[in-house]
Parts: structure tokens; sequence; C-alpha cells
């Protein structure tokens, strides 16, 4: 029996549709799965990575997206390693990564694949963010350490040195051409910069990164997960985004700069807990401390 909601997407669509894989990776993050699937139902094509979740989001998966293909990781390795295992799978020419607190349409992954196809020598695609409210989020610019994000939000198709992986279409192909030391993301970034590092290793070789803004698509930024105790959700985030900025400076600028990055963060993280401290923020107490922790575990071992 043919899925309805397929048969209600044009001929044309479908075509299009049927050259993409949407990738998603999940983590306690069950009750965004519902208003997800509702975008991706009718797509022939879509896998579904958890990274071990303590909730019943892999339930949730086999609830609303039965025809998905789901992977279970049996620890949490992080968003990076988590697209890493599931591009090993993808078998079409594209591949979506897509958060799972975003909300997407069939038509909107459509106009991304039939703007690779018209702008065959980009890598990386990705689409106009904007906020529940349709307020535009700035997910794109020139290499962020090179130039500051400054002005509006891009008029027409735009190329860039960096864009958020929130939703990016890849072109596989192109992506392997273009990346000598590997086609996917540095396993080293657990969480946070995995995007920034995969973007400007494309710029780097020349690659193009496009920013198409007449596909707008929701993200509601930060809402993938949610646990019984959000402290320690923010809590990881701070810790895990310092590492990572460490990290990606160590790489990318040398053993001195990374040094000097995690001197400049120990100081401002320490500051920044006793801020939180006096003006009795849990939530950003926890983000604060989460960061100095991650600042200080992290030591010079950071390459």
């Amino acid at each position: 029996m043919s899925d309805p909601a397929a048969a209600a997407i044009p001929q044309d669509l479908q075509a299009l549709l049927a050259q993409v894989t949407v990738l998603v990776v999940t983590y306690n993050s069950s009750h965004c799965l519902a208003a997800l699937a509702e975008g991706l139902c009718a797509l022939p094509h879509v896998i579904v990575v958890d990274n071990a979740s303590q909730d019943d989001t892999c339930a949730a998966v086999q609830t609303h997206l039965p025809a998905a293909t789901l992977l279970r990781l049996p620890a949490n390795r992080g968003y990076g390693v988590a697209n890493n295992e599931g591009l090993a799978w993808v078998r079409t020419p594209y591949a979506l990564l897509l958060n799972p607190d975003c909300l997407i349409t069939p038509a909107e992954v459509a106009a991304l694949v039939a703007a690779a196809h018209t702008w065959d020598r980009v890598t990386l695609l990705v689409p106009q963010l904007v906020d529940g409210a349709g307020r535009k989020q700035i997910n794109y610019s020139w290499p962020r350490h090179a130039w500051q994000p400054r002005g509006g939000a891009a008029d027409g198709p735009l190329n860039v040195g960096y864009a958020c992986a929130a939703v990016m279409l890849i072109n596989l192909a192109r992506l392997q051409a273009t990346l000598a030391d590997g086609a996917g993301f540095d396993p080293r970034f657990f969480l946070y910069y995995e995007d920034e590092d995969l973007c400007l290793r494309v710029f780097q070789r020349h690659g193009q990164i496009l920013v198409l803004p007449q596909v707008e698509v929701v993200h509601f930024s930060r809402g993938s997960v949610r646990g019984a105790r959000p402290w320690r959700a923010e809590y990881w985030r701070g810790f895990h985004h310092a590492q990572s900025k460490i990290r990606f400076v160590y790489k990318h600028f040398g053993a001195a700069a990374g040094r000097q990055a995690r001197h400049r963060l120990m100081g401002s993280a320490c500051l920044n807990v006793l801020a939180r401290a006096l003006l009795l923020s849990p939530k950003h107490l926890a983000r604060a401390w989460g960061r100095l922790r991650g600042v200080w575990q992290l030591g010079t071992a950071a390459t």
C-alpha cells in the first residue's frame, strides 16, 4: 500500500526528495519527534541516530517515523560522531543534517536539493533559519575568527565561510572531493564547533558554502534536549562549549594560540561563576560552572 502522505507530494518534488537522506541526531529528544515527523513522514530516506537517550526517544521515533532507519548508539558519543555514523549509511547523492528542534517541510527539503542542482559546485548549502516567531537567525557568516558578523540577513544566495549545521545539505561527492583529511566531522569535538571546524576545512580548500535565504526553516534553538534536571543540561552545555572552543583554536591556530585562549577563557569563566552566584541565577550559574570545569579539566591536552 502506498503512503498517502507521499502520494500527495507532486512528482517533481518526489524526484528531488528521492535524492536526499535526512539525518537526525537525537539525545533525550522525544518531545520534538511528533512535530518533526510531520515534515519527514513522507520522505523516502530518513535516518535517526540516537545518542543513548535516557528518555523514550527511540520509542517516539518508532511511533512517529516508523519507516525511518533507527541507529542506536550504545553511549552518547557526541553530535559529530553520531552524524558520522549516520553518514556512513547514506546511499543518496545528498544528505540533509537536521536538528530535531527544527521544523521543515518536504517542499523546503526539495528546494534545497534543487538549489544544489543549480549550483552544482556547492559543497554545503543551508537555508535561512528563523525562530518560532519568524524572526531571522544569523546562522552564517564569514569565518568568525577573521570577520565578525555585522549587518542584516542575506537577501539572495550568498557564499559564506561558516554556516550552522542545524539544517545543512551536503553534496556528498563534493565533500569527499574537497576534504582530503576525511569527509566528515572531527570526532574530537563532542558538541559545539564541529560545524565551524567542518566549514573552515571546506573553506580553506576552496569548497563553496551557500546560504539560500528564500528557504526559511524554523529552528527552536536549544530546544532538542530536555531532561529531568535542566541545570545539569546547562552544566554540560558550558562544559562542552569551553572544551570545543579551545580545541578549535589549538587545531587551526597552533599550541601557543590555544594556550592563550585557554588562559583567557579560564579568567573569564572564573569571573562569570562569581557574577552568576551573586546574581542568584541557577541556570546561568550551572552553565558558568560547567564552562570553568571544562577549561580546567581539558588542561593543555587539547590537540
